[in-house]
């Protein structure tokens, strides 16, 4: 794991933390996951994570894998 952050969902009134792992790595060039999301979510998160890094100045590390992974994988349903 390269880094975690810690980053919250809301759910109705109710708020819930999220865990965000992100592991960078030596797999297939460019390969980028986003586990835990329903297939639709997984295309639009992983665009809007390429824009925001593009938008704070980050290139995206394409010669190397990147996992993204949201826990607990439940809150991944709840809009996080």
């Amino acid at each position: 794991m390269l880094f975690k952050a810690l980053s919250a969902a809301v759910f109705g009134i109710d708020a819930y933390v999220v865990e965000v792992e992100v592991d960078i790595g030596s797999g297939r060039m460019g390969d980028f996951n986003v586990v835990g999301l329903p297939d639709i979510a997984v295309k639009e998160s992983r665009e809007r994570i390429k824009s925001a890094l593009k938008n704070c100045g980050f290139e995206f590390p394409n010669p190397q894998s990147v996992t993204i992974i949201p826990l607990p994988s439940d809150a991944a349903n709840l809009g996080a």
